[in-house]
Formats: structure tokens, C-alpha cells, sequence
């Protein structure tokens, strides 16, 4: 078997069908659910993947590296529910699955959209991520959110763009702050990190001067406009939740807990 695709799901039913449909030429799918409860495994089993559900959600890496453990390829091609392969993409990782070539591991320009628009600048291109490589030769971090791959050895670039509908909408866009600035005051209290009020704030506005200004998130018009103070609003919920949880008695970190 020469490469396998492996996705994460949680109640993707919206995203799925594309996202499985642009891997059809990988010699498997596996799909690890997270108990999902709007059909997403139903769907992804109907479509020919290797569907393996969980009922627990230990964060982004672990379960990556969860649904690493259950593929069977040489190659191994990690993509999320709201990202699709184009055409392009497919003949490049195909050539290099089938070669006889020296990288074991790949990154892939990740093209972005936000509320409908594409980004072109925020930050957010060029955004190489590493996604495609050579079994047992890289793995996931065990972050809660933002998990990163962990290899040895030189990294190798595609050309062709991975399509990333990351927000197709405002309201995505306010239930995702929620979530990751949640998991990731969480992944601060479990590495030791301590917030304060002024802290969020200074990071908050940091967030959006670099999106904005240095990143030139100007250049993407209204919507980079707009990208830059959720990027501001999401990292100053992340502090400021940490902060909180040092003055909520129920928390690990309260002060009933000192």
C-alpha cells in the first residue's frame, strides 16, 4: 500500500463528502470520529473510508497520531475535514509517493479563505504546512490545539496549493475563537503558563499589529481588516480565560486550589 490519507473528524457532515472525494486516489482513507452525532461516519463509510470512531477527545495531536497508528501506507497524507486536494496537488504527491526520491517528509502551500475571500497576505501566504511524509519517519505533538510535526531531516516543498475553506462563515468564525481559545488557556495551565488581565490585552493587540500591519493584512481589504481583530479578539481570549481560571474556585488553578 503505498499511501494513506488520514482525517480527524467531529461533526464534519458538512465538509466530508469534498474532503474524501478530492482523496480518492489514495490507496486508503482512514477516518478517526470523534463521536459525532450529525451523521459524519455514516457519510465518510459511504464514501469507501476506513471509519474508526472514539468517544473521548484527547486534543488535535493525539488523535492524529491515533488515527497515524491505524494506517497502513508507505506514505502518509494528513489533511482536515475542511481542506481538499486539487488536481494539481494530487499529480505532485503522486510523483513523489511513486519516486524513488530522497525527502521523507513534505510541505504544502496551504491556500486559506475567510468569510468567502481568499487571503493572500494576514499571514496567511504563504502558509507552508507539513503534511505528507514517510512513514515512521515523523508524529504529531500532543498539543491540545495547533499540534505541530515532530521529524529529523530536511523538508522537502510542493507547489500546488492545498485548499483550506477554513471559514466559511462569521458564525464559524466566533465558535471557533471559543473553542481553540478554550483548549488553548487549557493547554497553558498544563504547561505552567499564567496569565493576567493586562497580559491579554498587550497580546491581544500585538496579535493584531502583527496580522495587520507587519503581516500586511491591509492588502486583503475589509475581510483582512476583519481577520486581523479576530485574530486579536482570539488571543486575548486565550489569555484572558487563563486569567480566570486563577480566580474561579472550581478551577485546577483556583484560589481554593493554592
Amino acid at each position: 500500500m503505498q499511501l494513506s490519507a488520514i482525517v480527524i473528524t467531529r461533526n464534519e457532515s458538512a465538509n466530508i463528502s469534498d474532503c474524501l472525494l478530492s482523496l480518492g486516489f489514495a490507496d486508503e482513507i482512514v477516518v478517526l470520529d470523534s463521536d459525532s452525532s450529525d451523521g459524519t461516519a455514516e457519510i465518510a463509510r459511504k464514501l469507501g473510508a476506513k471509519v474508526t470512531q472514539s468517544a473521548d477527545w484527547p486534543g488535535f495531536g493525539i488523535q492524529k497520531n491515533k488515527a497515524l497508528a491505524l494506517a497502513q501506507g508507505e506514505w502518509i497524507l494528513s489533511i482536515d475535514a475542511d481542506e481538499r486536494v486539487t488536481p494539481e496537488l494530487r499529480a505532485e504527491i503522486e510523483a513523489v509517493t511513486m519516486a524513488g526520491v530522497a525527502s521523507n517528509v513534505y510541505s504544502i502551500p496551504r491556500l486559506s479563505s475567510y468569510c468567502g475571500q481568499f487571503m493572500h497576505h494576514s499571514g496567511w501566504s504563504p502558509d507552508y504546512v507539513i503534511r505528507l511524509f514517510r512513514r515512521g519517519c515523523a508524529e504529531f505533538s500532543n498539543d491540545l490545539v495547533h499540534e505541530r510535526i515532530l521529524f529529523t531531516g530536511p523538508v522537502s516543498r510542493l507547489r500546488a496549493p492545498l485548499i483550506h475553506l477554513s471559514f466559511p462563515d462569521f458564525e464559524s468564525v466566533l465558535d471557533k475563537l471559543n473553542r481553540y481559545s478554550s483548549a488553548g488557556a487549557l493547554a497553558m495551565s498544563r504547561n505552567g503558563k499564567t496569565s493576567s488581565l493586562w497580559r491579554a490585552i498587550g497580546h491581544g493587540a500585538w496579535a493584531f499589529f502583527r496580522t495587520y500591519v507587519l503581516r500586511r493584512g491591509f492588502l486583503d481589504g475589509q475581510l483582512g481588516l476583519a481577520l486581523a481583530i479576530s485574530n486579536a479578539e482570539g488571543t486575548y481570549y486565550r489569555y484572558a480565560k487563563r486569567w480566570l481560571m486563577t480566580r474561579t474556585p472550581d478551577s485546577p488553578d483556583g484560589p481554593s486550589k493554592k
